[in-house]
């Protein structure tokens, strides 16, 4: 009897540590605003999104051979966007000598991930990710709903997201840099719901020398 509730204790140990250790996805939150990331001391979540050539990346934060910077952005539709990674150019490399690895996750579909930039000279070796059901960005509690007023403003500008994205799924992550180090564990947030304000590369490279 003692032998088969101890069985039964460790059995139902095993199960909760295996579910506590299970990425939660977050459900899409109504705007921007809304949306709560994942915060510092978090395990980063696996995901797999899509490299320029249509070919998985797959990232497991079980198996990381090095820390990573993942930056999240809209799309290279956007001109905030573009000057985030403009303003990165610099950054970037400095970030990979130091040992990490730099990812750009946007919601752009594999094909349009270079050709949408305004100007292709700031992907030269960037790590650019495709992300147009933004598994990746629920998976870090940034995507949010696009609600049909601001949907119809950004089709007057030219922005339709049914095209660069491929879906109708109406969504955007919030324009967020995540710091995880090579155990897996987030280590530093900057998620900002106005997407008009970013991370300068400057504060990023500061923030990344610090973790080192």
């Amino acid at each position: 009897m003692r032998l088969g509730i101890l069985f039964s204790a460790l059995l139902s140990a095993l199960i909760l540590s295996g579910a506590a250790s299970a990425p939660v996805w977050a459900d899409f939150a109504p705007s921007a605003e809304a949306a709560q990331p994942l915060a510092v001391g978090a395990r980063a979540p696996d995901f797999t999104a899509h490299r320029v050539d249509n070919s998985s990346y797959t990232f497991s934060s079980e198996h990381l051979s090095h820390p990573v910077v993942l930056i999240f952005y809209r799309g290279g539709w956007c001109p905030y966007c573009n000057g985030q990674l403009a303003d990165m150019h610099t950054v970037e490399p400095k970030l990979r000598e130091a040992g990490y690895e730099v990812l750009f996750v946007s919601t752009d579909r594999p094909e349009l991930l270079y050709s949408s930039l305004k100007d292709p000279s700031v992907s030269i070796d960037y790590t650019l990710l495709s992300d147009p059901t933004l598994q990746a960005a629920q998976a870090f509690h940034i995507a949010f709903h696009v609600d049909d007023k601001i949907y119809a403003k950004q089709l007057k500008y030219g922005v339709d997201l049914e095209k660069t994205t491929g879906t109708k799924l109406h969504a955007l992550p919030v324009p967020s840099v995540f710091i995880i180090d090579k155990s897996g564990i987030i280590r530093f947030v900057y998620s900002n719901p106005d997407f008009r304000v970013r991370l300068s590369g400057e504060d990023l490279w500061r923030a990344a020398s610090d973790l080192k």
